[in-house]
């Protein structure tokens, strides 16, 4: 009893964990557009979403909740594929543009 308590317990925070960085996406995203005076996301955003994301799809998946899984697992293969693009872009930039030798 006390053990399952303590497990509740333990997920609970790491729920409360997830939201807090799913949140502190738009918080990221509030300051990047301030500083440059206009609409962005920055590449911050998107870290936090998958780190967010994962933490509480961990969370639904302890809950055995099927939308909240749904939900997070959909949300995170898009928050990935567009660190993909990023890490893809910064690839390209820095080999420079083809024929260029």
């Amino acid at each position: 009893m006390l053990a399952a308590f303590t497990a509740d317990k333990i997920w609970l925070v790491i729920g409360f964990l997830g939201q807090a960085l799913f949140s502190a996406r738009f918080l990221v995203q509030w300051i990047a557009s301030e500083k440059a005076r206009k609409s962005i996301i920055p590449h911050a955003f998107w870290l936090f979403s998958v780190g967010g994301g994962a933490t509480l799809l961990a969370y639904a998946i302890y809950r055995r909740d099927p939308v909240f899984i749904a939900g997070q697992a959909g949300g995170l293969l898009i928050y990935m594929r567009n660190i993909y693009f990023i890490i893809h872009e910064r690839k390209l930039a820095k080999e420079g543009p083809l024929g260029s030798d």
